[in-house]
């Protein structure tokens, strides 16, 4: 289903919209994902390239390899410092947007984990979730 999907960071330099299918979310427990939410774990949503476009302001990226070996670039606003989307060089037709930006939370819909071998002891997530060691692959 086709859907209208807002968002953007804390102080407001940064908007983004997204015009396409969201699908399920991904909670993500590898050691970058846990340094850039700022907490447990991060949630992000995939959805279409394509469909996804900056609306105002200028986003900064920051690249480094994640623990699959593969680099990810992740975006932030240049500002307040807000996670707004992740961009994997693998898959560039995709951007991961941080559920956090999201102007609408009620969109997250969370289908699996991955890289629980790296997650916290303080933190559980639903333990019926599809849950993979390491990423999906």
């Amino acid at each position: 289903m086709r859907q209208v999907v807002t968002g953007g960071c804390l102080c407001g330099g940064v908007r983004y919209r997204y015009e396409g299918e969201v699908r399920d979310a991904n909670y993500c427990h590898c050691a970058d994902c846990r340094r850039i939410s700022g907490s447990a774990f991060g949630v992000s949503v995939p959805v279409e390239a394509a469909g996804f476009e900056i609306v105002k302001g200028e986003p900064k990226g920051y690249t480094k390899a994640g623990d699959s070996g593969r680099a990810v670039t992740r975006f932030f606003c240049p500002d307040c410092g807000s996670p707004l989307f992740t961009v994997p060089p693998l898959h560039p037709e995709v951007r991961f947007l941080k559920a956090g930006s999201l102007d609408d939370p009620c969109l997250v819909r969370p289908a699996r984990q991955s890289w629980t071998s790296s997650r916290v002891s303080w933190a559980a997530i639903d333990p019926d979730l599809p849950s993979f060691d390491k990423g999906r692959t």
